[in-house]
């Protein structure tokens, strides 16, 4: 078993992700306009003036096509397009790089005249995101040697150059550098977000999990069960076991820009209903969750990650003490049962960065598969 350190994404000043245009998947009507900007963000970069096949032209027309193989997402300002990127599983034809089990980024693109406002930054995060919601072992991309501000923005993210995975265009002749960012803690392990199949057997096992330590009122029990419900508000996370599929564990977080509980500030991350079953105790499958979500915070450039425990469970407050997680005593509350017990609600917090700070300055990147693409931290 191999442990794969993570320090991708570290923090971005919250006031540029703040101001970053919804990204969400591309709808029907909008795949005229997404391939547009394509071609002229690719246009205005330091390949533009080279000649585009009718081969590469298709690709970058078929939105459909690409959204078929994995998922295009688009940045907007009011109703315009303003940047776009293609999340492609392995082994989909438009997929040229990504081994299996990986996910690979094309058509990174940022309308010219958005420059410097963080778009590239932004939508390099949206899909790091989307490919850890698939369980990818990993994100890779390649981008054109001469792409230097683009190459810098990657290594930012914590992305590392794979030379043996170099190509370079017999048509062209432009030389594509390949990089590569896990997102796999370990081998044994897979975490990914929960299929519809699976809601019964995570309720299941959150249930069992909270009961051994915790006295379930109705009410909360029901709330601890209502897995379908979360999942499409939320993001319900599984961790499953590489070899057999087994579910391990799960802990769920709130979509971008939300949360899942009153706890959680601006500029934080709250998770919820963390729970690791019986079986698979003793694994490391609760660090392990409650790390992927550290890593999730960083991924979206937000500072702090936040939670609530109860005073009973006693093994989840030496986990997030373990981990670095300190009282947050002035948030904390009584909580009144129905039968007119009470208990003090614990809250925890611990700053989500691991790693160098982000750095100042703007990128901006163009060219083989990433077009005119602007970061600012």
């Amino acid at each position: 078993m191999t442990d794969h350190p993570r320090s991708a994404a570290p923090g971005t000043d919250a006031a540029v992700l703040e101001h970053t245009p919804d990204i969400s998947p591309v709808r029907p009507d909008e795949a005229a306009a997404e391939a547009e900007l394509i071609a002229r963000a690719f246009g205005a970069g330091p390949y533009g003036h080279l000649a585009v096949s009718a081969e590469r032209r298709a690709f970058e027309r078929d939105t459909e096509g690409r959204a078929a193989s994995g998922a295009v997402l688009v940045a907007r300002v009011g109703r315009r397009i303003v940047g776009t990127a293609s999340v492609l599983r392995a082994a989909t034809p438009y997929s040229r790089l990504a081994l299996p089990g990986e996910a690979e980024v094309r058509l990174l693109a940022v309308d010219p005249g958005e420059q410097g406002t963080g778009l590239g930054e932004a939508l390099m995060r949206a899909s790091l995101e989307v490919a850890l919601e698939w369980g990818a072992e990993a994100l890779v991309l390649d981008t054109g040697s001469r792409n230097v501000r683009a190459q810098a923005l990657y290594e930012r993210l914590g992305f590392e150059r794979v030379p043996a995975r170099d190509v370079t265009s017999a048509a062209s002749g432009v030389e594509a550098l390949a990089h590569r960012l896990p997102l796999q803690q370990r081998d044994d392990v897979c975490v990914r977000l929960v299929r519809a199949d699976e809601i019964d057997a995570v309720a299941q096992l959150t249930e069992a999990a909270y009961a051994v330590d915790f006295e379930l009122s109705p009410g909360y029990r029901a709330d601890i069960v209502a897995v379908a419900d979360r999942a499409r508000e939320h993001q319900v996370w599984v961790a499953t076991d590489a070899a057999s599929g087994a579910l391990l564990g799960t802990a769920s977080t709130p979509r971008a820009h939300r949360a899942i509980s009153p706890l959680a500030r601006a500029g934080e991350l709250d998770f919820r209903f963390l729970g690791v079953a019986a079986e698979a105790r003793r694994r490391g499958i609760g660090r392990l969750l409650v790390e992927h979500v550290l890593f999730l915070a960083r991924l979206r450039g937000t500072g702090r990650v936040v939670l609530n425990t109860g005073p009973d469970m006693v093994a989840a407050q030496r986990l997030y003490e373990g981990l670095g997680f300190a009282r947050l005593h002035e948030r904390e509350f009584v909580f009144e049962r129905p039968d007119g017990t009470s208990f003090l609600m614990l809250a925890y917090g611990r700053d989500a960065a691991s790693g160098t700070d982000a750095a100042s300055g703007t990128d901006s990147a163009s060219g083989t598969d990433s077009a005119s693409v602007s970061s600012a931290a």
